[in-house]
């Protein structure tokens, strides 16, 4: 069996990695924190000080990282681990990032003599927990049947799009999508507050129409409740959100109402909704108005 390398323990890829260890994969991991690695520690995990140790000691990494800039230093910064990896070792981007950077990345790899696929994830906290995450795969045939034994442990689905990139570009779309219905679930519900409609009855009537998108019922417990523990922190679909602006220019694509659904949500970062879930852009929107 493979040893895997993990590298970016946050909220997802701990929970990724989790689901490899508990299937019998031997890791590899590293995180700029390592506080977050204690649980895979304890299970018997090893700890690599540097990017570049995992790299030495592994034949796939995976990196579940925050933005690109992340990725690159990760990868080619001092002690970067494509410095380490072995000459046809594979390398698993499962990161949130735009095309033409995983398209970069590629080329950065083929440079290292490491073959490299794109494969970003639908779903948060509780799908990698419970191993049930959608994959979103680009890249070569070959390399992603090798690597599906480990999509398999960590979701319930791999959808192959193509070449390099192309896994990415559809989970652009998919986090826009989810942002710009967040922001137009919230705003209903602020309004109809405002014009004296209780909340529940809010609830109950929308999210029984097709005007609104499914994952808003999957969402309705923080909104009722107002506890915003992260399953995705805003800050990271309003970095999302500006991925996908600049693979609307890249593409000569007008999207005015992404940019407005971004700078909602970068407002709601300014204010100090950033760490929270991105279900609080509800209040956000409650406290301006």
């Amino acid at each position: 069996m493979k040893k895997i390398g993990c590298i970016g323990l946050g909220i997802m890829g701990s929970r990724m990695a989790a689901n490899l260890q508990k299937e019998g994969y031997s890791l590899v991991v590293h995180n700029r924190t390592k506080d977050k690695a204690t649980a895979l520690l304890n299970q018997g995990a090893a700890w690599a000080t540097t990017p570049q140790e995992v790299g030495q000691g592994t034949d796939v990494i995976i990196t579940m990282l925050s933005t690109p800039e992340v990725v690159r230093e990760t990868a080619i910064a001092e002690n970067g681990f494509l410095y380490g990896m072995k000459k046809g070792a594979l390398w698993i981007n499962c990161s949130t990032v735009n095309p033409s950077f995983t398209q970069e990345m590629e080329v950065l790899a083929k440079k290292h003599e490491v073959r490299y696929i794109d494969a970003p994830v639908a779903g948060t906290k509780g799908p990698a927990e419970s191993g049930e995450l959608l994959f979103l795969v680009g890249g070569n045939t070959q390399d992603i049947e090798e690597a599906t034994p480990l999509f398999e442990i960590m979701g319930k689905n791999t959808l192959s799009l193509g070449e390099v990139g192309k896994g990415t570009a559809m989970k652009m779309l998919i986090n826009q999508l989810l942002g710009q219905s967040m922001v137009a679930f919230a705003e209903a519900l602020v309004l109809g507050e405002a014009m004296g409609l209780k909340k529940e009855t809010l609830f109950n009537v929308l999210l029984n129409t097709p005007v609104v998108a499914p994952v808003m019922s999957a969402v309705r417990p923080k909104l009722e409740s107002g506890n915003y523990d992260p399953n995705f922190p805003l800050q990271w679909i309003y970095k999302d959100l500006h991925l996908s602006s600049i693979s609307a220019y890249e593409n000569n694509v007008a999207t005015p109402n992404l940019n407005a659904t971004k700078e909602i949500f970068a407002q709601a970062k300014q204010h100090g909704f950033g760490e929270q879930d991105f279900t609080a852009v509800y209040e956000f929107l409650k406290f301006k108005k």
